[in-house]
């Protein structure tokens, strides 16, 4: 079986100059971005649930601080999001109320008022 193209490469010089990181991994994080929109935008389109203007959902909330947080320029992006999106609580809870996870904490409103975990 031939090799791939692809295979033949070898390994990038880390760690990569700003030029090479972009032209490595721009177009993953173009398609990334608007996934994201896309998501945003059937949101936007979809009727509210029985029909009301409700509260908009803890998980939209926490994604939209989410980009607020990619967006401010400030260092460990990564770092925060996923502390943004985490419970913060040590204590365990009694029973779970479902099996799996919400990818963000309901508890999201209780945080700082710009949206960010205390550091």
């Amino acid at each position: 079986m031939a090799a791939s193209p692809s295979s033949n490469a070898s390994p990038p010089i880390l760690p990569l100059d700003r030029d090479s990181v972009v032209e490595r991994y721009f177009l993953e994080h173009r398609a990334k971005v608007l996934d994201v929109a896309a998501f945003l935008d059937r949101v936007d389109r979809a009727r509210p649930e029985g029909g009301s203007a409700a509260s908009e959902d803890f998980r939209l909330r926490s994604l939209r601080a989410a980009i607020a947080v990619l967006l401010d320029g400030e260092p460990e992006r990564a770092r925060r999001v996923l502390e943004l999106l985490s419970d913060p609580t040590s204590e365990p809870i009694e029973k779970a109320p479902m099996k799996g996870a919400k990818g963000a904490w309901e508890g999201f409103a209780a945080r700082e008022p710009e949206g960010r975990p205390p550091r």
